[in-house]
């Protein structure tokens, strides 16, 4: 059985991953960003009779991090994340750093501290939670995709560089699934737009969200990562379900032939 840490384990694929690794008998150290989902989780957790520690680890907050120190763990899981949309040409920068603050700065200083112990032992896997976002580009869906991009970077050079440490560094790449996450990043870009402002079509984001009518039971992307997580040898990056795979391949090797 495994020691496994997960931020951002208060909603979600992270908290049911959580509690799924619980379930198979591995330690499972699952942090949430609010004291509010910290307790609704150790509910759940007691009348499951399941022996975790949980505890709040807001990922930005530098007290909070500090924590990742003082805990024991094998597998290191790098899923806390916002989402927001918006179009590029006009997202108000306070928005866009702010994703970057959480999805990137903070989530690589998580993983700083936690390469640290790792290393100390010479043995342990980071796994980040990256998205088919982080491989694909959909219009309006920017902001997000931009920090999963730059999580791709870091994880496959970070892999390379802890692997003679004896680190390993992975990523998990979920497709469209229905938790929720989505559908929230869709509707906060109409907290700031305005159409007597703003040149975007309104029409054409109203378009784009209708994808997220029909998005992946999340449970089945759960079970994948409670296989991948604790297994001792699996691909770089795991993409799911298998047709989101196929088609961010077929995206890839289009973008080799793209013109303007």
């Amino acid at each position: 059985m495994k020691r496994i840490f997960i931020t951002g384990a208060g909603s979600g694929l992270g908290r049911g991953a959580a509690i799924g690794l619980a379930k198979k008998g591995h330690h499972v150290i699952a942090t949430t960003e609010l004291t509010s989902q910290k307790t609704d989780l150790v509910r759940e957790a007691e009348e499951l009779g399941l022996e975790m520690d949980i505890f709040k680890l807001d990922i930005t907050n530098q007290r909070d991090r500090e924590e990742i120190l003082k805990r024991e763990f094998d597998i290191f899981v790098a899923n806390a994340a916002i989402n927001e949309g918006g179009p590029l040409a006009e997202v108000p920068m306070d928005r866009f750093r702010a994703l970057f603050e959480v999805n990137v700065f903070a989530t690589l200083e998580t993983v700083q501290l936690a390469a640290k112990k790792l290393v100390q032992k010479k043995n342990g896997k980071i796994i980040f939670m990256s998205s088919m976002a982080g491989i694909s580009a959909t219009p309006y869906v920017g902001p997000y995709t931009a920090t999963k991009h730059a999580i791709e970077g870091i994880a496959q050079t970070m892999k390379s560089e802890l692997e003679e440490l004896g680190v390993q560094v992975a990523t998990i790449n979920p497709g469209a699934f229905e938790t929720g996450f989505n559908k929230r990043s869709a509707e906060e870009k109409w907290k700031w737009f305005d159409e007597s402002k703003h040149f975007t079509p309104k029409d054409s984001m109203i378009e784009q969200e209708k994808g997220l009518q029909d998005q992946f039971d999340p449970e089945d992307m759960i079970e994948k990562m409670i296989e991948i997580i604790p297994a001792e040898h699996h691909k770089f990056r795991t993409v799911y379900p298998e047709e989101t795979e196929k088609q961010l391949k077929e995206t890839q090797s289009k973008r080799w032939e793209l013109e303007i």
